[in-house]
């Protein structure tokens, strides 16, 4: 991990050298969603209300941890909650699938509080859970929720990068891939028989857009969090406290588009292969697939040291992956045990050769003691055997 740190730190340090994209958000980053790293960043861990992106991380939450054919039923809580709705009704029974397009898709708050009180009991419960749920699975630092749809809380906060990072996580879900990447849903519900129409505009006009969510609130101001593919490159950028939508979608827009002009992510070797360290002999094995973030069009060339790491030079980058002994070494005697061998084994010599006289010795002894044992008992037989034939 701290190697993790170390290296995407350097590397935006060597990337701020060049002519950087401009944003209007008070924070932002963009990082590659295969490999994490990040490539531009701007006031990236200071805490900020997110808005309705924290969807994004209701949404991956209930996906991994609900069941989808669950029926839940609507409380009258969820039914009057303010802001953008789905328009459920009280009492409405809806599966916990449809709830989760009309979260994310729609951006609903009521199908937020519909989800939190199905799964926890209560949306401070559900509060609970997810917070524990972002630090322990995602690995979120700086991110405090109350709540699962967004509303404003003055402790309801996170960064750039935490949400970067709960986007980078719930991408690799192929679920949630679908919903947010799904433009138009029909929608059958008790009080609202509509279309939803994905909130997300970059699904409509920006080329290999895949997701993912965007936000308003008075305080937080205009959020999003975009993300687009092309070939084998995926980046995902987040703006925060833009003030206005429009200028929202020209940051992630310039942040994406910066990315494809610069860099691409480069698979360097699969899980399993062999790599031979050249000087020891020794075998080391990749255990998963490797990625690296490279310069456009830089090619990519590897070395493997003493200890085990996998060197990977990307163009100007440079990058460090620990392999896996294929075969464990056997453990090497040091000079000096070696040395010491003989003299031990020849201090013990007067030992042994004291400890085997003195079983000789006894060996000796308790031959001698049977041996005159076995001659009187055949002196006694023989003086019977004379007395009872009368000789003297």
């Amino acid at each position: 991990m701290l190697f993790t740190y170390v290296l995407f730190h350097s590397f935006v340090s060597e990337v701020k050298a060049e002519d950087l994209p401009q944003v209007n958000g008070e924070s932002a980053i963009l990082i590659d969603a295969k490999t994490g790293t990040i490539i531009y960043e701007k006031n990236a861990n200071t805490p900020m209300y997110p808005a309705s992106i924290t969807k994004i991380a209701t949404g991956i939450y209930a996906i991994e941890n609900g069941n989808p054919d669950d029926v839940v039923t609507v409380s009258k809580n969820a039914r009057y909650v303010e802001g953008t709705r789905v328009y459920l009704g009280e009492g409405e029974q809806v599966p916990l699938r449809k709830l989760e397009y009309g979260l994310l898709m729609h951006s609903g708050n009521d199908a937020a509080i519909a989800i939190a009180e199905h799964m926890e009991g209560s949306e401070a419960k559900f509060a609970e859970k997810l917070n524990q749920y972002l630090a322990e699975t995602v690995g979120v630092e700086k991110t405090h929720f109350t709540n699962p749809h967004g509303l404003h809380d003055e402790n309801h906060y996170t960064t750039a990068s935490d949400m970067a990072k709960i986007a980078r996580y719930a991408m690799k879900n192929e679920t949630f891939r679908t919903i947010v990447g799904t433009l138009r849903l029909p929608w059958d519900g008790k009080e609202w028989k509509s279309e939803l129409n994905n909130h997300n505009k970059l699904l409509r006009d920006y080329e290999g857009a895949t997701g993912i969510k965007n936000g308003f609130t008075d305080q937080a101001m205009h959020t999003l969090v975009g993300s687009a593919k092309r070939g084998d490159t995926e980046f995902i950028a987040v703006t925060m406290k833009t003030s206005t939508s429009a200028l929202a979608y020209k940051d992630v827009r310039t942040l994406l588009d910066y990315g494809f002009a610069h860099y691409e992510t480069k698979m360097v070797t699969k899980h399993g292969t062999i790599y031979k360290d050249q000087g020891s002999k020794q075998e080391y094995v990749v255990d998963e697939d490797l990625y690296v973030t490279a310069p456009l069009g830089a090619s990519i060339e590897t070395n493997v040291t003493q200890s085990g790491q996998l060197i990977v030079a990307a163009g100007n980058k440079q990058y460090e992956f620990m392999l896996t002994p294929k075969f464990k070494p056997a453990p090497r005697i040091p000079v000096d045990a070696e040395a010491n061998k003989a003299p031990i084994a020849s201090a013990k010599a007067p030992y042994y050769a004291l400890f085997a006289a003195w079983l000789l010795l006894n060996a000796t002894l308790v031959l001698y003691v049977v041996t005159r044992r076995t001659r009187r008992q055949r002196r006694a037989s023989a003086k019977n055997i004379y007395r009872r034939m009368g000789q003297p």
